[in-house]
């Protein structure tokens, strides 16, 4: 029946965080916002997707991440099973320790999924 289905997922070593890359920047202190709508990972106890909005906002010491590379990377989440609090964190840690930014921080908002609106932040303010 329905209510006993789980379709099937990898797990989260499967996130492919080298695929972070990274340029030089040398301008001055600035804050940088990158958004993306098509976010998707796996809920580990459903097995169906969750689908969200990511941001990421930072203040870049020395580097900034290129696009087509953190696109790349939100990909390798498409068929992983992770919870949507351990996304927001895994993110956020991984970004981090490519960039060493000043400040960061990684917000994702999901889809309302049962009548329920979940969005998850981690900041280095908050640490």
């Amino acid at each position: 029946k329905a209510s006993d289905k789980v379709l099937a997922f990898e797990g989260p070593e499967k996130i492919n965080s080298l695929e972070l890359e990274t340029f030089p920047y040398e301008g001055p202190r600035q804050r940088v916002n990158y958004t993306t709508r098509e976010f998707s990972a796996v809920c580990p106890f459903s097995g169906l997707p969750d689908l969200g909005t990511v941001s990421i906002d930072y203040v870049p010491r020395n580097k900034c991440v290129e696009l087509k590379s953190l696109k790349y990377y939100y990909l390798s989440y498409r068929n992983v099973g992770i919870y949507q609090e351990a996304v927001t964190a895994k993110i956020y840690k991984d970004l981090f320790q490519v960039l060493e930014p000043y400040e960061m921080k990684v917000t994702v908002t999901y889809q309302t999924r049962g009548g329920i609106d979940t969005v998850c932040s981690v900041s280095n303010a908050d640490q």
